[in-house]
């Protein structure tokens, strides 16, 4: 979406702002504004950005390598779906934040018209991928809990739905590469900025555009999501009224079973944590479509630091699968300690029964 990742500060700046104030009569030379500098703004996006592509480039290779060595051992639809999630946070960690670090580091465009472009698209591409994959996932957990009888249909269906999702990307990112161009300054000719200025006819068309992508990008996986895992606790609550709900209560499997209820719980959380990073940055863009000027009172600190707050999304991802699946081998272990210790106790029980047995003979046979 155009204001969700291409300005982050669009919600209180224009980048060429009004120049006439800084016109001094006596040479007609023009002082340079703040946001056209190297400033204290900048540094902090560069080292927030250069942490924050560290740490999600560690999480989401380790647990991609993970899911791909599960994946040569079992295959399911979830881990399928989960690899295109973790590539989807590949893109915007080795994309959008090394974008974003060299931007802030030169202030102004030094890439030219077509790299402009280029990064236009692909820094909502991996965004749009992330928010359709969860939107996939939501899809499939619907139909693993609500209808497992379609065992049949499920593969070809995963693979349709995910197929769908790169396209969508792909469709929804084009309009980037048209409405971003390379312009520079009327008065400080060297300076250059990828920016959508003198793109729209009028200012309606560029809070549609930005209204097409929030709800592309956002309310769509919002009400879908919301749809497909409210059917699924529906479900599991009328299942829990039923007759036999207690023993199945009792035994802690319930009619879901262990894995598939480990797994509904890991990408319910995946889903919160990405609604609880960009709703405050989402919250903050409606305010300003709604009342332009009082958002614009927003001390910038605070907006540019929803903004950072929301792209800490994908590098929570693989924080998320990392617990889950470490309660998973604890619990395995757990497991099979427990069936060491059944089993040692048997083959004691065994060697002591034999012992009283041959006892016995033997003093059958001294009698």
């Amino acid at each position: 979406m155009a204001n969700r990742v291409i300005r982050e500060n669009d919600l209180v700046l224009t980048l060429f702002p009004d120049f006439t104030e800084y016109v001094t009569n006596d040479n007609v030379s023009y002082a340079i504004p703040i946001d056209m500098r190297f400033n204290e703004g900048h540094l902090v996006t560069i080292a927030f950005y250069s942490i924050l592509m560290v740490f999600s480039a560690i999480g989401n290779i380790s647990v991609l390598t993970m899911l791909l060595k599960r994946k040569q051992i079992h295959r399911s639809r979830i881990n399928n779906m989960l690899v295109h999630l973790v590539i989807a946070d590949l893109l915007v960690t080795f994309i959008n934040m090394p974008i974003e670090i060299v931007w802030a580091a030169t202030v102004s465009w030094w890439g030219g018209d077509f790299l402009c472009r280029i990064a236009a698209f692909f820094r909502t591409f991996g965004l749009y991928q992330s928010s359709f994959s969860l939107v996939s996932i939501g899809i499939d957990r619907y139909y693993a809990v609500l209808k497992p009888l379609q065992l049949s249909a499920a593969d070809k269906r995963g693979k349709m739905i995910i197929s769908s999702a790169w396209l969508a990307s792909a469709l929804c990112s084009i309009p980037q590469m048209v409405v971003f161009s390379v312009k520079r300054h009327p008065n400080i000719t060297w300076y250059e900025q990828c920016i959508t200025m003198d793109s729209y006819s009028n200012v309606n068309h560029d809070v549609t555009y930005s209204v097409f992508g929030t709800v592309m990008m956002y309310i769509f996986p919002f009400l879908i999501l919301t749809y497909c895992y409210g059917s699924i606790l529906a479900e599991i609550c009328r299942r829990t009224r039923e007759p036999n709900a207690e023993k199945f209560r009792r035994s802690n499997i319930g009619f879901l079973g262990k894995a598939k209820t480990r797994t509904l719980k890991m990408t319910i959380t995946i889903i919160l944590t990405f609604f609880i990073c960009w709703t405050p940055y989402y919250i903050m863009a409606f305010w300003y479509w709604i009342d332009k000027e009082s958002a614009k009172k927003i001390n910038l600190k605070i907006q540019k630091g929803l903004f950072l707050f929301a792209c800490t999304n994908s590098s929570i991802n693989p924080i998320v699968y990392g617990v889950f699946n470490i309660r998973k081998q604890r619990q395995t272990q757990n497991k099979t300690r427990e069936n060491h210790t059944f089993t040692t106790e048997i083959r004691l029980n065994q060697l002591s029964s034999n012992k009283l047995s041959l006892q016995h003979k033997n003093s059958s046979n001294n009698l």
